[in-house]
Order: structure tokens, then C-alpha cells, then sequence
């Protein structure tokens, strides 16, 4: 199971915002490539970045971020976030990031979904399901779409989606603990998933009981106020969990 730290950006800062509200957030660096370089040398291995600009309005306002980032480690990239059409998708192909998670174009044009797939392959392609109270929501989290959460991961399992990240908002930010149950579902009923769970997690005891009660089956868990609060160090984290998870 990979720890993914998290790089939230808003108006080329990192930020953490408060169950996804854009008016409750936190400032946590005016550099997130020092963020990145850091969390490198702590040994991850993936990096999740979400452009909130773009997330919200579709145009990104972090371009030169995600750029300084990109040219200051060679971890993996994986960036989400106003990811709306195969011109954003060519854009920061270009610019070097390895996967592109899809949000609200996977909502409403499922097909986008497919071409992409089929264009950038199964392993470049992440779809977010962020969903509050079971149900999907789109455009950085402020609009509710409707459709049931499940209903949309077997939409997504059918077309030949492989890789998720699930985020329950009502969990993120909080550091409350994830939504243990949802995992289990999932991967219950999609054991092919490569599931990443996103939102709560706030210490190491909290992902050693998403790898327990999925059997070793989640593929990945995003920490990211964990970190920048110091509830959650990422180094002895990742070496501890390595430890724990050969035993």
C-alpha cells in the first residue's frame, strides 16, 4: 500500500481547505516544490497534486507550480483537478506528470473517460470519486450531481476503469479517521480496483487499519493535514508501515 502525501494548490501556494470549503483554508507553503522535494527525500514514492483553481472554475491558475514541482523531483505525479478535456490531459502530459485523475468530466461525459483510456492507457488514468453522504459531487466539491457513489464506481468498473481514489468530504481535513467501511465495500465488490482512500486519515494507526480491514488489498492513502500538522510523519511513517506490512 503506497502513502501518497498531498499538495493542494491554490493561487500557486499549498493550501489545506476544510472539507473542501474554498472560504475555510489554510496556507501552508508559497513553495510547494520544497514541499514536494521534502516529501521525496522522506522516501514516497507518488505524489498527489490537486489544482483547487481548476477544480473549481476549470482554469488552472498553477501552472507554474505544477511545473516547479515537476523539474524538482522524479517521483511520480499524479494531478487532479479541472482535468476537463484532452487538451489539459496533452498539456501536462508535456509537462511531465505520469497520471491524470478525472473528476467532473467522468460525471458528465463518461466517454471522455473511455477515449482516455484508450488513448493514455489503464495505469496513467485515475478517476476521483468525491462523495459526501453517498452521493457524487462535482466542480471542486460545490455541486451535487445526483448520482449515487456506487452507482458511479460500477459505471466506472464497466467502461474499464482500474484506478480510483475515493474521497469521503465529510472526512477530509477533519482528521477524524477515514471512512473505514467504504473501502471494504468497494473493494468487496470491485476486488480489481486499484482503490486509493482520501480523506481523514490522521495518523499511522489510521492506515494500518485501512491495510488490516482490506486485507492488504488497498492499493494507496492520501495523508495530507496529517502531515502538515504534525500528526503524521511521513519518513517514519513509510519506514514503519514498510515494517509492518512484511509482517
Amino acid at each position: 500500500m503506497f502513502i501518497l502525501p498531498a499538495v493542494d494548490l491554490l493561487d500557486d501556494e499549498a493550501v489545506r481547505l476544510l472539507q473542501g470549503d474554498y472560504s475555510k483554508k489554510t496556507v501552508y507553503s508559497s513553495h510547494p516544490e520544497e514541499l514536494a522535494k521534502k516529501f521525496e527525500s522522506d522516501g514516497a514514492e507518488i505524489l498527489h497534486i490537486v489544482d483547487l483553481n481548476a477544480a473549481k472554475s476549470g482554469v488552472s491558475k498553477n501552472q507554474k507550480s505544477i511545473k516547479k514541482i515537476r523539474e524538482n523531483c522524479k517521483m511520480k505525479l499524479e494531478l487532479g483537478g479541472g482535468i476537463r478535456n484532452d487538451e489539459a490531459i496533452q498539456f501536462f502530459d508535456d509537462l511531465g506528470i505520469d497520471r491524470f485523475i478525472l473528476g467532473t468530466i467522468a460525471v458528465e461525459n463518461p466517454k471522455f473517460v473511455e477515449q482516455s483510456l484508450a488513448k493514455y492507457g489503464v495505469d496513467r488514468i485515475v478517476v476521483g470519486v468525491d462523495a459526501k453522504n453517498g452521493t457524487i459531487r462535482t466542480k471542486g466539491w460545490e455541486t451535487d450531481s445526483g448520482l449515487s457513489a456506487l452507482d458511479f464506481l460500477r459505471q466506472l468498473h464497466e467502461i474499464g476503469v482500474r484506478h480510483i481514489i475515493y474521497t469521503d468530504i465529510s472526512k477530509d481535513g477533519m482528521l477524524i479517521g477515514p471512512n473505514f467501511s467504504i473501502y471494504q465495500t468497494i473493494l468487496t465488490i470491485y476486488p480489481d480496483f486499484h482503490l486509493i482512500a482520501s480523506g481523514g486519515v490522521s495518523s499511522l494507526a489510521d492506515l494500518k487499519e485501512l491495510h488490516r480491514l482490506t486485507n492488504g488489498t488497498l492499493y494507496g492513502a492520501i495523508a495530507g493535514k496529517a502531515i502538515y500538522e504534525s500528526k503524521l510523519n511521513l519518513k517514519q511513517a513509510l519506514k514503519e508501515f514498510k515494517e509492518y506490512q512484511k509482517g
